[in-house]
């Protein structure tokens, strides 16, 4: 597939489990090397990064992601909140969020749709599965999905 982002894809994980972190970067890899993830182990690190605040005030320190993949349970801010702040923010709601959580709830299902999540993913628990759900996740998101530019 031709990236039409035109080089590296950035994807925004927001996750606070660094062994799912790592499934998750390991699934990218084995389905493509044109990934660019940046991990935040929590909320408050996330807004940040996506504000722009503190460490992350320069641009070039954080630049937009295309996609951004949050957890719910995360300390700090929990990813309902960060989700909220995203789609609050004229400057970042157009930029697709997809929760990537072990809940199957169907209360926090509805209550991230509610918030206007772009997706709700449920964690597979094997490998292989997991690997194929990551590819799945770049190739509609990051290829097959249309948006408007981010931002630099």
């Amino acid at each position: 597939m031709t990236s039409r982002h035109g080089g590296l894809l950035r994807i925004l994980l927001v996750e606070d489990n660094p062994d799912h972190a790592e499934l998750i970067r390991r699934g990218f890899a084995e389905n493509s090397d044109r990934v660019q993830l940046t991990v935040m182990p929590d909320g408050e690190a996330a807004v940040g990064y996506l504000f722009r605040r503190g460490p992350w005030a320069e641009p070039g320190s954080s630049p937009r992601p295309h996609l951004i993949l949050l957890d719910l349970r995360l300390p700090k801010l929990d990813g309902f909140q960060v989700l909220q702040e995203v789609k609050d923010s004229p400057e970042l709601c157009q930029i697709p969020t997809v929760i990537l959580t072990t809940s199957e709830a169907e209360t926090d299902m509805a209550k991230a749709y509610a918030r206007h999540a772009n997706s709700y993913l449920v964690k597979p628990v094997d490998f292989e599965r997991f690997v194929s759900l990551v590819g799945d996740i770049e190739g509609y998101w990051l290829e097959w999905n249309r948006q408007p530019a981010a931002s630099a």
